[in-house]
């Protein structure tokens, strides 16, 4: 009965992603045998499509499966309208229903449908990129990962597979612009593929942005934002670069800094102080009509508007509204150059993204009705602001900007991929409801090691309601399924992203840029505990791994074992200097241990390292701090004791495979706090995933309330202190709201959202946000419930502490 509920269970996942392909090793009455099979393409396809029937094939290769030149069991693959074979069908097809149907496929299976042809597989894009997604999407099903290339992910043989599929499939995306930004190459894409992939182009080129392009077909992804910062040169700097964009069906844009597909950075070579529309107009136009000119034939999408190189602030303007004026003017500058060079305005795709101190100018700006509003998140996964009734009713839409790597203020991430899942779900379905549907980009910095995220997000943004309705953990069950036929290694995954949201590995340093250096503050009890999380997910890995085929395991440590390895031996090593530093002069010997405790993990996350960038990865990845460039957005690098302060340390490269004991925890002295007891209320959803325990708690709706309760309280006043996630209410500017209902009394609380101020600092750091009201005095059991003033509060527990609260900074 387990095993046909697992059975069943991972059928139901499938269905979720492969919508009905079925796929076995066992013949079944109606079946398509794929061994053997005649892929037909057609003789005037286009480049994309002819591209997409070879990569078929050679997808079929790679399961150990054969292609035939004749035979009768064939897999037609076209456009509708472009192909001779499928348009003769159209009628017994339903190809009616992928009219002006935007990068939509339908699938079906015919019987007889010409002579010599007993059964034929369609796919039928309703346009290029619709052919291309349907391509993947059976190849996806047949068990060929879209990070085959990328991650080294090699399907799993399963000897000859049959299909099936019981009514024909059309599928679409929910989302029309779904696009990646390289951002932050300098630390691992440039230097891998200036040195080892393409040396013969020292940058980016096109050998790895074609790449990069067929990563995207398979994730089911249209649009790509290049490098640029100045490590690099600029993606039109070599013109084969927008032609193989063009080629692959990729919809080239730039970044919130670069308008009119300029990269500021590289291509300005003017003094920077004459970046300035407010006294070089001419110049800055001339500038960006010469990129118009060159790529205005390609399928685009225009950011407009201004700000600084490299991301700063727009030069130009004084007061808010002269900032306003002088945006609005250049907006309809940028447009006339469209009009000019590239098309008609008011139907060419163009995107406004009011990053950072753009986004308080946004209410006196004339932005035309046609271009698409791009919301930003606040560089930590939290959208700063939603569309409103209005803004969601524009013809050009609403869009994301999504960060799941930063260089910047408080402290960046740009070495491992530590946002949960749930949390992007939360947000992005936010946003979704809102509106957001004409442009999702994410930053995914070097595209490694965010291969999980990424493959949630572009799901996500094909079918919201599905990938939502999923939850982290049946999503990453899947995935884990899908990638490795193991579901079970969905639980490290699971908790590498719960442990690392209470504090990533790049985020071990708890004082800012400009501030003195200061210690966690964490009772070693919560440090105690933290350790053995990360001793539980090592154990679990090192139960796992065997079990990897012996093909899959180069995949195994870059997608699973090297993340949470990295991770735990971060971990271990700032809580041992912590320990050191807090012991030296009370008792040198045993600060002597934790020293050698933090430069054995020292040493095996070097060593661990070295491998991942070993081989055909040499240098695309680096630990963070890897320099010491941006210093005042990065943490500082651990400084470890000098050689003989903290005995000798193993050699790290013969422990490389060791779990639970490469974690020694610290000694267990402070007790932890009794904990509240929350009961759970309809109005409420629990999301898992997010938050300390089992997820938090987000409201339904304004007036939710919770039950919370406790043994009982301290002599006198008390401290309740509440969380929730450092996330943005639907009102731009309005602080989050709840009551505290107790014995007849409202005592309010209340969590600013201040722009980027340092409690929003610390918020996304600890990815919490505290509000505290003290409790009069009472004696007894504690019950009091908490009511939330908006929909979308996520409480994320309480605490209560003996005295009145100490005001708070």
């Amino acid at each position: 009965m387990r095993q046909l509920l697992t059975s069943l269970y991972l059928l139901m996942l499938a269905g979720l992603a492969q919508a009905g392909l079925d796929v076995s090793t066992r013949a079944t009455p109606g079946s398509l045998p794929l061994d053997g099979v005649v892929i037909v393409g057609s003789p005037s396809a286009d480049p994309l499509e002819a591209f997409v029937t070879q990569d078929l094939a050679g997808d079929l290769k790679r399961l150990g499966l054969r292609t035939a030149t004749q035979g009768a069991v064939q897999i037609w693959v076209g456009t509708a309208g472009r192909h001779a074979q499928i348009d003769a069908q159209a009628e017994r097809l339903g190809l009616g229903a992928l009219k002006d149907c935007w990068e939509c496929f339908r699938i079906a299976v015919l019987r007889d449908p010409a002579p010599g042809v007993k059964q034929a597989l369609v796919i039928a894009g309703a346009d290029r990129r619709g052919t291309a997604y349907g391509v993947y999407t059976l190849s996806q099903a047949l068990g060929v990962s879209p990070w085959v290339w990328w991650a080294d992910l090699a399907p799993r043989q399963r000897g000859p597979l049959h299909l099936s599929l019981s009514e024909p499939l059309k599928d679409g995306p929910a989302v029309k612009y779904r696009g990646l930004f390289i951002n932050d190459e300098d630390w691992g894409l440039h230097p891998w593929a200036a040195n080892t992939f393409e040396p013969e182009s020292r940058n980016i080129g096109p050998k790895t942005y074609e790449q990069v392009f067929r990563l995207l077909l398979r994730l089911k992804a249209n649009t790509l934002w290049p490098a640029m910062h100045q490590v690099s040169r600029a993606f039109n700097d070599n013109p084969k670069n927008a032609e193989l964009a063009q080629r692959y069906g990729i919809v080239m844009g730039s970044s919130h800094a670069e308008p009119m597909l300029r990269n500021n950075v590289s291509e300005w070579k003017a003094p920077h102080d004459q970046y300035n529309y407010a006294t070089h107009p001419q110049k800055v136009r001339d500038y960006w009509a010469e990129r118009l000119k060159t790529n205005g034939r390609y399928e685009s999408l225009f950011t407009l508007g201004m700000r600084g190189i490299h991301d700063s602030g727009m030069q130009g303007g004084g007061t808010v509204a002269e900032k306003q004026a002088l945006l609005n003017g250049l907006i309809a500058d940028q447009r006339e150059l469209i009009r000019q060079h590239v098309g008609d305005p008011t139907t060419t795709p163009q995107i406004f993204v009011p990053y950072k101190e753009v986004l308080p100018l946004l209410p006196g700006l004339a932005l035309p009705d046609d271009v698409t509003l791009v919301w930003p998140d606040d560089n930590f996964g939290y959208i700063r602001q939603f569309p409103d009734a209005a803004q969601s009713r524009r013809s050009g839409g609403s869009g994301i900007y999504y960060h799941l790597s930063y260089l910047g203020a408080p402290l960046s991430y740009l070495w491992l991929d530590t946002t949960p899942p749930a949390l992007v779900a939360e947000e992005m379905g936010r946003a979704f409801e809102a509106g957001a549907r004409q442009l999702w980009v994410v930053n995914a910095g070097d595209i490694k090691p965010h291969e999980v995220n990424l493959s949630h997000w572009f799901d996500l943004a094909w079918n919201p309601a599905a990938v939502r309705a999923q939850g982290q953990g049946d999503y990453l069950r899947h995935l884990a399924q899908q990638l490795f036929g193991m579901a079970d290694i969905s639980d490290i995954w699971d908790g590498h992203y719960r442990v690392n949201f209470e504090r990533r590995p790049e985020h071990l340093q708890f004082h800012l840029a400009g501030e003195r250096m200061k210690r966690s503050g964490w009772p070693l009890a919560a440090v105690h505990e933290r350790l053995n999380r990360f001793a539980a997910l090592l154990a679990r890995l090192d139960a796992v791994r065997p079990r990897v085929a012996a093909a899959q395991q180069a995949a195994f440590f870059q997608l699973v074992e090297y993340p949470v390895r990295a991770s735990a031996l971060a971990n271990e090593r700032f809580f041992a200097l912590e320990r050191y530093a807090a012991t030296l002069e009370r008792d040198p010997a045993g600060a002597r241990a934790f020293a050698a405790q933090a430069v054995r993990a020292d040493q095996r996350l070097k060593a661990l390292t070295a491998r991942y960038n070993a081989g055909r990865w040499a240098g695309i990845l680096a630990e963070e701090p890897a320099d010491g460039l941006w210093t005042s957005y990065r943490q500082i690098a651990p400084l470890l004791p000098a050689p003989g302060l903290g005995g000798s340390a193993p050699d790290a490269l013969t422990e490389l495979t060791r779990a639970s004991a490469d974690l020694a925890p610290l000694p267990l002295l402070e007790p932890v706090a009794p904990a509240l007891r929350v009961t759970d209320n309809a109005a409420w959803r629990r999301v898992p995933g997010l938050g300390r325990g089992n997820g938090v708690l987000a409201a339904r709706q304004p007036g939710a309330t919770l039950d919370i309760a406790a043994p009982g309280t301290a002599p006198g006043p008390n401290c309740l202190r509440v969380h929730v996630l450092p996330s943005y209410t639907a009102t731009p500017g309005e602080a989050w709201a709840a009551d505290v209902l107790l014995d007849g009394q409202t005592l309010p609380l209340r969590w600013p959202r201040g722009p980027q101020d340092a409690a929003w600092a610390q918020g996304v750091l600890n990815n919490r946000l505290p509000a505290s009201v003290t409790l009069p005095e009472r004696s007894g059991p504690l019950n009091l419930q908490l009511r939330a003033q908006q929909r979308d509060l996520m409480f994320d527990g309480a605490e209560l502490l003996p005295g009145a609260c100490k005001t708070q900074p």
